[in-house]
């Protein structure tokens, strides 16, 4: 038998999980910048333990309310940051750089969507991990929980499947926004992204844990949906800027054509 809790936080934007044991903490996901002094003083306060009981973060990817606090963590607890295992780094040269300030612009946005007031969200952009996991690999130092390679809204997005309990943490592959499931932004591979929530699917899972939307049992007929009316066609900042563009082109070449019938 398990001896896990599974405890959900709200974060600065998101859900952070936390999968308590009687001598050790996982943390499911790296979460924001800000949440670093929340998770640590639930730990210190809530759960009356040492910060150092923190022995693994996850960063299941490399978006700013996922990686965000992860290096800060390790620098405050010595845990372990552990990531998917990619030869490159997702924000790498000059315009991964930009992509990384342009994401933790959104993230600011969504935090003006929630209400919460301005904070902090830069972190850096180029994760170092002490450990680099592939799919079905167990989480180091965790052997109940299993890893899962999902991407598709990014090219390294993980889910992590607590095997006793069949629960499992999706990250961002999974979306409930008030009562309406929707698809992350960015998709960069559509068909990946669906075979990405096919897997979650046959898992069967007891209970999936969301970074945006808590967490739910999700039944076959939800994931038939979802599947159905995932984006068959890349969705990123690059390609809506082409869309807008090839639009306002076709537009303006509509317009001309009917100023020449004039």
């Amino acid at each position: 038998m398990s001896l896990c809790e599974i405890v959900r936080l709200e974060g600065y934007i998101q859900s952070t999980y936390l999968a308590v044991y009687p001598d050790k903490i996982l943390l499911l996901d790296g979460g924001c910048h800000p949440d670093v002094a929340m998770v640590l003083n639930y730990i210190a306060v809530n759960l009356q333990r040492p910060v150092t009981d923190l022995k693994v973060v996850m960063v299941t990817h490399m978006h700013p309310d996922h990686a965000g606090g992860a290096h800060k963590f390790r620098e405050q607890t010595g845990c372990l940051v552990v990531s998917a295992d990619k030869q490159h780094q997702w924000y790498s040269g000059f315009g991964g750089r930009a992509m990384h300030l342009v994401d933790i612009n959104l993230a600011h946005y969504v935090a003006k969507r929630q209400g919460r007031s301005s904070k902090n969200l830069y972190y850096p952009a180029h994760l170092k991990p002490d450990v680099k996991v592939k799919d079905g690999d167990v989480v180091p130092e965790f052997d109940e929980w299993q890893v899962l390679e999902t991407p598709g809204h990014t090219d390294r997005d993980l889910s992590l499947f607590h095997v006793p309990s069949r629960q499992v943490y999706t990250a961002d592959l999974i979306i409930k926004l008030r009562h309406k499931f929707v698809a992350p932004f960015p998709i960069y591979d559509p068909k990946v992204y669906i075979e990405s929530l096919q897997r979650i699917k046959r898992l069967n899972p007891s209970n999936v844990m969301m970074a945006h939307g808590g967490e739910l049992a999700i039944d076959e007929a939800t994931f038939d949906s979802l599947i159905i009316q995932a984006p068959k066609h890349p969705r990123t900042i690059k390609d809506t800027i082409k869309h807008k563009l090839l639009w306002r082109r076709n537009a303006d070449l509509s317009m001309f054509k009917r100023n020449r019938k004039k």
